[in-house]
């Protein structure tokens, strides 16, 4: 392989870093269990977190609280498990990529 070839894998490789890791961490912290970028399993897609929460300022410290917390009623009667020893750190990680579309 050439060098410019050999850059333009390395480059496409770091791309792709962040998205492949914070799946990696939702699915460290089984929220893959309840969750999925696109259906509704128990809890909701990733992706209608990332539409409710669509021009909200404060919208990532909202999600990350949400997932420390966890919560009831927001989206239908299935509770979600607080998330408290995650830490506030991959709580806003999280939350980011969530309102992302999980992409």
């Amino acid at each position: 392989m050439n060098f410019p070839a050999l850059v333009i894998t390395a480059v496409v490789a770091v791309i792709g870093l962040p998205a492949h890791a914070n799946l990696a961490l939702a699915q460290k912290n089984a929220c893959t269990a309840c969750h999925a970028a696109d259906k509704k399993i128990l809890g909701p897609a990733y992706q209608d977190v990332a539409k409710k929460y669509a021009g909200q300022k404060d919208a990532v410290d909202a999600v990350a609280a949400s997932i420390k917390a966890g919560g009831a009623g927001k989206w239908g009667p299935v509770p979600m498990p607080a998330q408290a020893a995650l830490s506030d750190a991959d709580a806003k990680t999280l939350a980011a990529w969530i309102l992302g579309g999980a992409k």
